[in-house]
């Protein structure tokens, strides 16, 4: 069986990638459980002695001077999880969900929450139950840590709220018994350090990153395929150019059109046609470099929030001391998040570009639209149409929603991040992004047929283009062109595309 082992420090973003959609089972390390029970040890004595500790023995937020006596702190936390389910809006996917679970059973099994085993042993056999709490996706501020959502993947936990279940949709209650386990009791501190975390917006931008880095590498091949359409010059793409800017990203994207378009007849040198081409051609190390350089600074700040303690009181059992502070706050995830989205948003800018030069005939020297009889059948007019908007679309999403703060508990929370919105705004810029890049394939591939030049595509560009072809055939007379549109994007989302190409070539 498929597993990986967690313990608070080396869970990687393939390693949840694994988890959340390919069915790899969870399990704790022994000497995190041994860190965990002891952590716990901690918090029992806390409340045995009242001592007076933030979310243990007083209220939340703005009540953190009220004291809670022992016989109310399973209500407490009760209370806690039903009064902060307010999520609104759609729900996330599944492999968001499952995520979200990992991440937060991950940060606990760290040994610095007060947590019992018990508790968070359940958690993690909904995970490899397949279970899915119904989190939707909206409400969270993005400091407390995630609470709104993360409340709603603690509902289930406890019984209360809906689930998935083998595709279907019931109470949690009836899920929970279906796999044969069993809701849990809270007690002190457990619903506190369950919600009070980064995991939603972390898991959704885990999720995004990955994906991002696989198209990151798809874009390079579209351009590649409207380099072949436009005969394109490639002395832009020359090392030594590259070496005297020695960004690692421009230097990697460079070096990959060169690999892609490795041995294409079609390509030109500078001056065979004409001295240089337009800047979305030009440039692609520049622009798509510069994009590869933003997702390497934000997966280092993804692989250490994914193993950090991000929940308020934090333990520390060698001291017998409990601490408040702000690790829950989002702001060090909510830039990189809206970096990514800025990143992504790039690509699809300079991709709609190129899309615009190979329906142009004033920019190029094909078919007006890429159709032979234009006038009675459009072509590609609309899907030019289509990457416009969704670039347009682009740049309101890109808006930094890291930038915004609004107070709230009575202003005791007077600075939030927003990093759960910076997080899905990236998701959607994604989903964007992807969609114009299969727009540029798409278009490219038509004008290779128009231009006569598929025999004499380069080593990259000839595998990208027969996949293509396998799927979707060359435009002839007007059809319905969002089940094309539709054929290529599968290609792009599933990473198809991506692995046949890589398989022969090595791109960064």
């Amino acid at each position: 069986m498929n597993k990986i082992y967690i313990d608070g420090n080396s869970l990687t973003i393939e390693d949840a990638v694994k988890v959340a959609r390919h069915g790899y089972k969870v399990e704790m390390t022994e000497e995190s459980k041994k860190k965990v029970v002891i952590c716990r040890q901690v918090v029992d004595k806390f409340v045995e002695e009242d001592k007076s500790v933030y979310g243990i023995t007083t209220g939340f937020g703005k009540f953190s001077d009220v004291n809670i006596s022992q016989e109310e702190t399973k209500q407490l936390q009760k209370n806690l999880i039903m009064s902060h389910a307010c999520g609104v809006g759609n729900y996330f996917e599944d492999d968001i969900v499952k995520t979200i679970m990992l991440l937060r059973a991950n940060a606990l099994s760290k040994g610095n929450s007060g947590i019992r085993l018990e508790t968070l042993e359940t958690l993690i056999e909904m995970i490899n139950a397949d279970i899915y709490p119904r989190i939707p996706e909206k409400g969270s501020l993005g400091a407390s840590g995630d609470l709104a959502p993360l409340a709603h993947m603690v509902l289930t936990l406890i019984g209360l709220g809906e689930a998935k279940y083998k595709n279907e949709i019931m109470d949690s209650k009836t899920a929970m018994e279906k796999a044969g386990l069993t809701p849990i009791e809270l007690t002190s501190k457990e619903g506190l350090a369950l919600i009070n975390g980064t995991q939603v917006m972390t898991a959704v931008g885990v999720l995004t990153y990955y994906d991002a880095q696989m198209l990151s590498q798809v874009a390079d091949i579209s351009a590649a395929l409207t380099m072949e359409a436009l005969s394109g010059i490639t002395d832009a793409f020359d090392e030594r150019v590259h070496l005297l800017r020695p960004h690692k990203g421009q230097i990697d994207a460079a070096a990959n059109m060169l690999k892609i378009l490795e041995g294409s007849k079609n390509t030109t040198r500078q001056g065979e046609i004409r001295v240089q081409d337009a800047y979305s051609l030009r440039c692609i190390p520049q622009i798509h470099g510069a994009s590869k350089d933003a997702l390497e600074f934000i997966r280092t700040k993804i692989e250490i929030e994914i193993n950090a303690v991000t929940d308020n009181p934090i333990i520390f059992p060698e001291d017998n001391e409990a601490i408040s502070g702000g690790n829950f706050h989002g702001q060090p995830m909510a830039l990189p998040f809206d970096y990514l989205g800025i990143a992504l948003a790039e690509y699809a800018n300079s991709c709609e570009r190129r899309i615009e030069r190979l329906v142009n005939p004033a920019l190029s020297e094909l078919p007006a639209f890429l159709t032979k009889h234009g006038g009675l059948n459009s072509g590609f007019m609309i899907a030019q149409y289509s990457a416009a908007s969704l670039v347009s679309e682009n740049k309101i999403l890109a808006h930094p929603a890291s930038v915004d703060s609004i107070p709230s508990s009575a202003n005791q929370e007077d600075h939030v991040s927003m990093g759960t919105i910076a997080a899905r705004k990236a998701r959607d810029i994604l989903f964007n992004t992807m969609n114009v890049i299969s727009i540029e394939i798409l278009s490219a591939c038509q004008a290779i047929d128009l231009a006569n030049h598929g025999a004499k595509l380069g080593k990259g560009t000839k595998i990208a283009y027969n996949i293509v072809r396998e799927n979707v055939t060359s435009l002839g007379e007007d059809r319905v062109m969002y089940y094309d549109i539709n054929k290529v994007f599968e290609l792009v989302k599933s990473h198809q595309l991506h692995r046949e190409v890589t398989k022969e070539i090595i791109i960064k």
